[in-house]
């Protein structure tokens, strides 16, 4: 008869090399992982370099047999595994938590991942990052859930049982408490959407309709990685993503400088008139009045024609 150890040891391992667990399946993960990290970072030299030093890597590694372990309902164990993964790497990852395939976690360094959240294939998490909750109920969806492709910018909170949609952008230091549309990107706190998700499906239309017109397979593939690469964009930053307060702001600037150049005109035009500004303050402040000075400057204008 086994001993309690024993059982669990055993549990652990029929759910890691399950039929859809196998030796070869976790190898091809752990390439596609290495692959991927070698492909979103310009700083990963070698698969080597990538597989000893990366410690997104390492947690996604101990998180898949913290996860196994929590499904085989051994959850002190998962539990167990998840604190040394967090110990290692300064990763947290819930072993509740599914995460799905070439997922990439960079840097890593901060990053909290409840029991609920979901992250969907292809995404990108940075150092500071918390998927978090805003409820107490046990057993609710409380974690946000991650499409494919989402970028999570560094320091980012994603609060709450909501959705983010596919290749949706969450800017560094973003707290988001309410859903993404796809392809959206979120800045601010609050968060703020600010690139309208039709914008970006456009572009991504034509840029997979020039990926299909290809002329190979090969070269289809070549042209949508090349495609991807030039999507990307680290910490959720986007060329137009600027915030709407600077906006504001620099909208005003310039009109405030528009007036002034209006300004200085109207005074040229005075002066070329006859008429300065500093001697109607000196003869007659009174014409300083809007309507007065409308008129002498009418005088001015009526006389100017009349001597012509």
């Amino acid at each position: 008869m086994l001993c309690g150890s024993h059982a669990v040891m055993r549990d652990c391992a029929q759910a890691v090399f399950s039929p859809h667990n196998t030796v070869p399946a976790m190898f091809t993960r752990l390439r596609e992982d290495i692959a991927t990290i070698r492909e979103r970072d310009p700083a990963a030299r070698s698969a080597w370099e990538v597989l000893t030093c990366y410690p997104g890597l390492h947690a996604l590694v101990l998180h898949r047999l913290a996860h196994a372990c929590w499904q085989a309902r051994r959850r002190w164990l998962a539990r167990f595994i998840s604190q040394m993964a967090r110990f290692m790497t300064g990763i947290e990852i819930h072993p509740g938590a599914t995460v799905g395939r070439r997922v990439f976690i960079d840097h890593g360094m901060g990053v909290v991942i409840g029991e609920t959240a979901q992250i969907g294939d292809d995404c990108t998490i940075y150092q500071g990052v918390t998927l978090g909750g805003t409820s107490l109920t046990r057993g609710a969806k409380r974690h946000p859930t991650l499409e494919r492709g989402v970028i999570v910018g560094a320091g980012a909170k994603v609060l709450g049982g909501f959705m983010i949609g596919a290749d949706a952008k969450i800017g560094s230091n973003a707290v988001v408490t309410k859903p993404v549309p796809a392809r959206g990107t979120a800045v601010g706190n609050p968060a703020r959407i600010i690139v309208p998700a039709a914008a970006a499906s456009v572009a991504s239309v034509m840029a997979t309709a020039a990926a299909a017109n290809a002329g190979s397979s090969d070269a289809s593939r070549d042209a949508k990685r090349a495609t991807q690469r030039s999507e990307f964009c680290a910490y959720g930053i986007t060329p137009n993503a600027d915030d709407p307060v600077s906006l504001a702001i620099h909208g005003l600037i310039d009109h405030a400088a528009t007036q002034a150049k209006r300004i200085d005109e109207i005074v040229d035009a005075l002066e070329r008139l006859g008429t300065s500004l500093e001697g109607l303050q000196g003869a007659d402040a009174a014409l300083l009045d809007l309507r007065r000075l409308s008129a002498a400057i009418a005088g001015k204008v009526e006389g100017a024609v009349a001597e012509r």
